[in-house]
């Protein structure tokens, strides 16, 4: 049993700040990548963010200089913080995580978050 859940989406002007926090709980032995990602209504899902378990980052050409991800290895949790905010931000924003399972020591699974709602609006 592993579960990530996300929190810190809402509702921020432009020019704005929100953080994303995003947790992975259950029966983990260990965790690799860790990503943002992000969909809007009839556009596919594209990576925001990812980081490496060494803390090496990706950014999607939009975002960087704006959004930053880090991870809290001790506490499983990844996060991302997005400033400069811009209507075009607006997007469900998921977390995932390839996670190996106790039980499977050796198999990468991936996990995925239920999403949580950026809006950015004046």
């Amino acid at each position: 049993q592993v579960q990530l859940v996300e929190s810190g989406g809402g509702l921020v002007q432009p020019g704005g700040s929100l953080r994303l926090s995003c947790t992975a709980s259950g029966s983990i032995f260990s965790i690799n990548d860790m990503g943002w990602y992000r969909q809007t209504p009839g556009k596919q899902r594209e990576l925001v963010a990812r980081i490496t378990t060494g803390g090496s980052t990706n950014y999607a050409d939009s975002v960087k200089g704006r959004f930053t991800i880090s991870r809290d290895n001790a506490k499983n949790t990844v996060y991302l913080q997005m400033n400069s905010l811009a209507p075009e931000d607006t997007a469900v924003y998921s977390c995932r995580a390839e996670v190996t399972r106790r039980a499977t020591i050796g198999v990468l699974f991936e996990y995925w978050g239920q999403g949580t709602q950026v809006t950015v609006s004046s």
